[in-house]
């Protein structure tokens, strides 16, 4: 036994070791983010035009210091490298010129990097035995010599503390942060045809990256025009993008374009000087593993579903963008839709939380995030959901003074009914809709998201044991409620109504306010039967037209209970898009326009997005209301399961988690279930008690039954459907 515990204790301790021995580039939290966020989105160009963010874009800290409290039991040679200038002191103690080698004594002692990098964010990695940089090292953009012991700074009077430095995947010395490029891989197109003075190239489907031209020889102009339709491609006047290159090709070599852009088709008008043999393309992507999956008997839903899938990966990139042909910006609005979506198919939280950061930016906060102010709400909403599905608290307690502070600007504008209302510089955006609608006064919906934001900031104070914070903005946040319904709920109409302007409600009843407040759990059981009836059900109500509000509408739709309902209107809605043959899901669609008039939007022939983030929500629906998986405390340490047919014969998928997939199948007489991670509770629903072999059975009265799901155990329940 003895020998056995020893073996133990030598592998636990070679284990340690080995886990030790992971160095990664760290840098101050944010500040990658923001930098490649500014390389990424001032990469958009319209016709051959550079076109830039039209709000305030931050940088990087260019001078940062990083330091590390060591204890080591023996003397150990560290590697440093560092991306910018940087000196090394080791006990308060410069080092001469810049050490890649430092030889640390055995001992308690203190190890500080400082560096600094104008044109990319200063960065550092260090290789020891068992020293190593990581997240466990703390960061800071000021001088703080003044460190204690404990690591906290004994002169608080800036109000600012290190940081734990923050890091993503770059694991080796040669990968630094500065050179990230997403992953590409050669394709090849799937047709080609001769068009007019050019000719058109098909790859088949929706797609992102480089055309690239083979043996490519001559003197003259290329001209490509790119196109996610073939009527876009072939409009060399208004198609979105497009390259016009010089060439001088003595010798046939091949051509890679520099920029990469979104197009299924491509149309070429070339010289007839210049000749090439074939054009093929590199497709660039993140490389993320699809983690969630969704079948069931209708073959139209599972390619919804795939097709949804698709999309969610294209606007995956360097962040969650909205569309990859015509912005490729990061917007707070699009990216919290995608956060969900993630949530149910990648589980990928360094793309979530970079987003976020990025969006979020610096201080001292100017505008809302995008200029939009719901779209500073949704940033806010996008926080908490994060924590509810990773239970990553370290995140809220790095960034919560960024919640501070944009919580500060917030309440910096309200007016005298302590409400938001749009000033100068502000976008009341809400959704792009066929209906008018006034953005002017107070508005319904901006309040609702305003009031959700403050329930956010009183949660999150909570989690860092902020009791004054948390405190004040429950007061705010229950004040605001309460003038939401004396402001704006109207009898004769039974929902809110859209806005108020000098004290004077509007007629105008839209979607939105009433939808939200059914999502929020705002509304009482009447008041929820009123909206459901004369809003969301009401065949003469106010038609969205757009996935962005069609994703909450449907939400709470399956939240009353209407999942049959809701697969029609997918049938329907995404359907209809796959009718009209769409490879991606866009970014607005109208079933009553024909033809081109699809790819018309913000008054140009081509404006629409035909691959939009927001299009991507049957991934998130079909995995929350369907399989029925969703946290019930943060993390997935406990979680509910509530399969819902509908109208279906079966249905089976996998849900991601941070630790792991939650399993589900379902047809009318057995549910399979089967985790990697937490406790769960199995609603079922049955016209006679459910019985499973391993486990016992609930009962909760009125044909609903609960089973108990541990990690690692399969289980089979055989039940009746009603």
């Amino acid at each position: 036994m003895r020998h056995i515990l020893f073996l133990f204790i030598i592998i636990f301790s070679a284990q340690s070791i080995n886990a030790q021995q992971k160095a990664t580039w760290i840098y101050y939290p944010g500040d990658f983010e923001i930098w490649l966020g500014n390389e990424m989105q001032n990469r958009r160009t319209e016709r051959g035009t550079f076109f830039p963010p039209f709000w305030k874009m931050d940088s990087h800290y260019v001078l940062v210091e990083f330091s590390k409290k060591l204890d080591l039991a023996q003397p150990e040679e560290v590697q440093i490298y560092a991306e910018g200038r940087y000196n090394v002191k080791l006990d308060g103690k410069m080092i001469s010129g810049y050490p890649t080698v430092v030889k640390i004594p055995a001992g308690k002692h203190s190890l500080n990097i400082k560096v600094h990098n104008q044109a990319n964010v200063p960065a550092i990695y260090v290789k020891g035995k068992t020293v190593q940089s990581d997240n466990t090292w703390q960061v800071t953009f000021e001088d703080k010599e003044w460190i204690d012991e404990s690591g906290k700074a004994s002169d608080t009077s800036s109000g600012t503390m290190y940081l734990n430095a923050s890091s993503w995947n770059f694991d080796s010395p040669e990968n630094t942060p500065s050179k990230f490029k997403l992953t590409t891989e050669p394709m090849s197109a799937v047709k080609s045809e001769q068009k007019g003075n050019g000719t058109l190239i098909d790859f088949g489907k929706e797609t992102f990256g480089f055309v690239k031209f083979h043996n490519l020889k001559g003197k003259g102009t290329l001209n490509i025009y790119y196109g996610e339709s073939p009527e876009e491609a072939l409009s060399t006047a208004s198609c979105e993008t497009l390259d016009r290159l010089p060439i001088d090709n003595s010798n046939a070599k091949d051509l890679t374009i520099e920029d990469s852009k979104a197009f299924r088709y491509v149309y070429i008008e070339k010289d007839n000087s210049l000749s090439y043999d074939s054009v093929s393309m590199l497709y660039e992507y993140l490389p993320l593993d699809y983690r969630g999956s969704f079948r069931c008997n209708d073959a139209l839903l599972n390619q919804i579903w795939d097709i949804s899938a698709y999309t969610m990966h294209l606007t995956s990139r360097e962040f969650f963008i909205d569309g990859i042909k015509r912005d490729r910006w990061v917007w707070s609005g699009d990216a919290y839709q995608s956060y969900l979506m993630n949530y149910y198919l990648f589980f990928d939280s360094p793309s979530v939380t970079r987003t976020m950061l990025n969006l979020r930016g610096k201080d001292p906060v100017t505008s809302h995030i995008n200029t939009i102010m719901d779209y500073t709400f949704y940033w806010f909403m996008g926080v908490y959901d994060y924590y509810q599905y990773t239970g990553d608290k370290t995140f809220i307690e790095q960034f919560y003074p960024r919640m501070q502070s944009l919580m500060q600007y917030c309440l910096s504008r309200t007016n005298s009914n302590g409400m938001m209302e749009g000033i100068s510089g502000d976008w009341v955006f809400l959704d792009w809709a066929d209906f008018k609608m006034s953005k002017t006064g107070e508005v319904s919906f901006e309040q609702l998201l305003f009031c959700r934001s403050l329930e956010t900031m009183a949660l999150c104070a909570k989690l860092v044991d902020n009791t004054e914070d948390s405190n004040k903005y429950t007061s705010l946040a229950n004040d605001l409620k309460s003038k939401l319904f004396t402001a704006f709920w109207s009898g004769k109409e039974n929902a809110f109504i859209h806005n108020r302007e000098n004290g004077v409600q509007s007629e105008q009843v839209t979607p939105y306010t009433n939808m939200f407040a059914v999502l929020f759990g705002y509304l009482d059981q009447d008041k929820t039967n009123a909206v459901k009836n004369n809003v969301l059900l009401n065949p003469d109500a106010l038609k969205i037209t757009t996935p962005y509000m069609r994703f909450y509408e449907l939400e709470a739709l399956c939240l009353l209970g209407e999942q049959k309902h809701m697969l029609k209107e997918i049938r329907n809605y995404w359907g209809g898009m796959l009718n009209e043959g769409a490879t991606s899901f866009w970014e607005k669609y109208n079933p009553n326009e024909k033809g081109a008039e699809h790819f018309a939007m913000y008054g140009r022939p081509f404006g629409k997005s035909l691959c939009h983030a927001w299009g991507a929500s049957p991934i998130y629906l079909f995995g929350k209301y369907y399989l029925g998986v969703k946290p019930a405390s943060p993390g997935y340490e406990t979680y509910a399961i509530e399969p819902n047919l509908a109208d279906l014969k079966w249905i089976e998928g996998k849900v991601p988690t941070q630790n792991g997939d939650i399993y589900v199948y379902c047809d009318t007489k057995q549910i399979k279930v089967k985790s990697d991670t937490g406790t769960g509770i199995l609603t079922v629903k049955s016209k006679s008690k459910p019985t499973c072999k391993n486990t016992s059975i609930n009962s909760k009265g009125g044909n609903t039954y609960e089973v108990e799901i541990l990690k690692g155990k399969e289980y089979t329940i055989t039940y009746k459907a009603l």
